[in-house]
């Protein structure tokens, strides 16, 4: 028998063979995981992106509510004074009721100055401080609403 199952061949030893075959394993191993690490890159990449827009986006809609917020108050105020001179041109010239509306007009007027002097930040600001000076009337206050909303959203 010319040929036998164990003879080798030049250039076919077994040690030959199957270290090119690990070698071929290891590189595309190593080819998978560098594949692997770049997609997760990538995705952390995105994510970041995306936070990053999400904050750009809120920041923006903050400013947004913001400055509606503070255009509402000044219109507030506005509306308030408004309404002090619509009183008092519809007010009677004498007497008891005459003192009581100018009392109403001139309590609009200055609460509507106030609020346009202010604004929406201004009164966050004013309210804070009420709290912090009075707490406990504040907590009561707050118990208070919190049982008439609890009430009214019952019925």
């Amino acid at each position: 028998m010319a040929n036998t199952p164990n003879t080798m061949r030049p250039g076919m030893s077994g040690g030959t063979t199957s270290s090119s075959s690990g070698q071929r394993q290891q590189n595309e191993g190593g080819s998978v995981a560098d594949k692997a690490k770049d997609a997760a890159s990538s995705l952390a990449d995105k994510a970041r992106d995306a936070a990053s827009m999400a904050s750009e986006r809120a920041s923006e809609m903050a400013s947004t509510i913001g400055n509606k917020a503070e255009s509402a108050t000044e219109a507030m105020g506005s509306s308030m004074q408004s309404l002090a001179g619509t009183i008092r041109e519809h007010a009677p010239s004498t007497g008891m009721l005459h003192s009581a509306t100018e009392s109403v007009a001139d309590s609009l007027e200055s609460g509507g100055r106030y609020l346009r002097e202010t604004g929406f930040s201004g009164l966050g600001d004013d309210i804070t401080s009420l709290i912090r000076r009075n707490p406990m009337p504040a907590l009561l206050i707050g118990v208070g609403l919190g049982f008439l909303l609890a009430r009214a959203a019952r019925r």
